[in-house]
Formats: C-alpha cells, sequence, structure tokens
C-alpha cells in the first residue's frame, strides 16, 4: 500500500511511502484490540480511592446509652456503620487496576488498529519538521493546509520533538504522540492518523 507525501503546505511533495502489508493490510482481530483498549484504560486508574471503615472513624468510644431500660435498640458506639457519621461497611480501598498483556498481543492489536485506519483512508503522511519554537498558529496552519481542521487528529512523531507537542497541546481534537509510544487505543482513538514520513519506519520497527 501507498501514500503520497504531503508538504506543510498542503501540497503533494511528489514522494511516496510504502506501507508494510504485514502491518497495514492484515486481518483485524477485534478481540485483541478490545483486551489492548480495556488494559489501556483500566492502567490510567490511580486506585486510590478509599472510604473510612468503623474502626478507621474518628470518636465513637463511649457507650451512647445503657444497654437496658430505653426501650430502643442497644448501641455500643455513636460510629456504628448504620449510623450517620459511621463508618463504612465494605468501602472501597487503594488498590491496582493495571493488568498486563503479552507483546505479541499489544503488537497484534497495533497491527488491527493500523490495518482499520488504513482500510478506512484515515491515514495521512506528512513530510518531516521540526519548529524552532512552540507557536500554536503552526500546527494550526498545518492542519489547515491539510484540510483536517476540526477532526481529531493523531500527529505521530520521529522521537521526541518538544516545540512540536507544545504547539499542538493547546488545539482542541489534536493530540501529539511519539510514533514509538503509540498504543493500539491512541491509534484508533481519532478520525485522522498524520504520521510523520520517518515516522512510519519508527512505528512498523517498534510493532515488528
Amino acid at each position: 500500500m501507498k501514500l503520497e507525501v504531503y508538504k506543510q503546505d498542503g501540497t503533494k511533495s511528489g514522494e511516496t511511502v510504502e506501507l508494510s502489508k504485514e502491518i497495514f493490510e492484515i486481518e483485524p482481530n477485534d478481540h485483541v484490540l478490545y483486551l489492548a483498549v480495556k488494559a489501556f484504560l483500566a492502567n490510567q486508574r490511580q486506585g486510590t480511592h478509599k472510604s473510612k471503615e468503623r474502626s478507621e472513624v474518628r470518636g465513637g468510644g463511649k457507650k451512647p446509652w445503657k444497654q437496658k431500660g430505653r426501650g430502643g435498640a442497644r448501641a455500643g458506639t455513636s460510629r456504628s456503620p448504620i449510623w450517620v457519621g459511621g463508618g463504612t461497611i465494605f468501602g472501597p480501598k487503594p488498590h491496582s487496576y493495571r493488568q498486563k498483556l503479552n507483546k505479541k498481543v499489544l503488537s497484534l492489536a497495533r497491527k488491527s488498529a493500523l490495518s482499520y485506519k488504513a482500510k478506512a483512508n484515515q491515514i495521512m503522511v506528512v513530510e518531516d519538521f521540526n519548529l524552532s519554537a512552540p507557536k500554536t498558529k503552526d500546527i494550526v496552519s498545518l492542519l489547515s493546509a491539510l484540510k483536517v481542521t476540526g477532526k481529531r487528529t493523531l500527529l505521530l512523531t520521529n522521537g521526541t520533538q518538544e516545540n512540536v507537542y507544545k504547539s499542538g497541546r493547546n488545539i482542541t481534537k489534536v493530540h501529539v504522540l511519539e510514533a514509538n509510544k503509540a498504543s493500539a487505543y491512541d491509534l484508533l482513538n481519532n478520525q485522522v492518523l498524520l504520521v510523520q514520513k520517518s515516522a512510519v519506519n519508527i512505528l512498523e520497527n517498534i510493532i515488528n
């Protein structure tokens, strides 16, 4: 599969990029994609939720009233879980939500995601570029020239490009990410996958 390489002004450069059939033209595995996306979202959770149980609530050391003679239910503490201000029964405790997948599963998930994007014609290749300083308007003009303004866009860069990242982070629906850090969720969660020319090889090498 061949894709045209676009310049920053939106015109075609005359170059083409050959996409690997083993990565961009496989039969997608939906179940593996589900596992990868589920694991990715689970791993974003901090797991710091906590509520106080009966032994952790302040107060309640004195018996509220005598055991017999009042006609009411007996009570030993004012911090019982059935009282307002009491401890929580079976409340949430801090724990990890982390899910681990094998490398082969993650690799197949990425291949499946890229094959879906290629089949839907949602991949665009742009020539390599960098910015001398963070300027949001430079990324805005690039998106406008490529006619993808307003679309949820993932820009994959060749390595760390801090100025490009800072220029794109304030734009709604735009996400800038290093090609070697893109997960299956990142590759799927967009309408346009915009890839720098040299980042295509990085993407293929990492997945293989």
